[in-house]
């Protein structure tokens, strides 16, 4: 959404590419991105990423590079996937066991994703979450839920399912994706290290 100032208006959208084209070619660099499994070496850099992602993000209390260290260090974080540009990681995904109250067995809960601020917008986060549910498909994991914008993560199936709930959220920004049958239904609970703060 291009800003409007008192009294102007902001070119058509035919005006605005050509513009874009002619004041700022070399600003459109293209990314060349590899996805990859987690190494160790790579600890440090999704940490930086992960609190540079969710610096300003609305409704966190700051904690996800606490969750995603303290995953790691329990031996719970089952996925962990970055996103690399000429060899520096520029996103990350984690994925970590969760529980259902009526003892169904092989969902994840996906979560932490980031993506650095100024690579955002750019494709990353949609390689990253297909990267992770192809990923959970080849551990044969029965289904993944996650909390975030549905409007989002809709694109990649997932939707709220009545009668599996994550306690004090609301209900359409918990959302669920089978690989394996139906959806379970049941209270969530997430690994313990989501509790972490530092």
């Amino acid at each position: 959404m291009v800003p409007v100032r008192s009294g102007l208006r902001p070119p058509p959208d035919r005006l605005r590419r050509r513009l874009n084209q002619a004041l700022t070619p070399q600003r459109k660099v293209r990314l060349s991105i590899n996805i990859r499994k987690e190494k160790p070496s790579d600890a440090q850099s999704i940490y930086d990423i992960t609190v540079a992602a969710f610096l300003e993000a609305p409704h966190t209390d700051h904690t996800e590079q606490f969750i995603v260290k303290a995953l790691r260090e329990s031996g719970a974080l089952s996925i962990s996937i970055v996103a690399e540009n000429e060899g520096n990681i520029v996103g990350h995904v984690a994925l970590s066991p969760v529980t259902i109250s009526d003892n169904e067995d092989s969902w994840y809960g996906l979560g932490p994703i980031s993506v650095l601020p100024n690579n955002q917008n750019k494709g990353i986060g949609s390689k990253l979450m297909n990267a992770a549910i192809q990923e959970l498909k080849s551990i044969k994991a029965k289904g993944c839920v996650l909390l975030g914008d549905p409007n989002y993560y809709h694109r990649f199936g997932f939707k709220p399912s009545e009668g599996l709930i994550l306690p004090d959220v609301p209900t359409e920004y918990f959302q669920a994706l089978s690989l394996q049958g139906e959806i379970p239904q049941g209270i969530v609970t997430y690994h313990e290290s989501f509790s972490a703060k530092g």
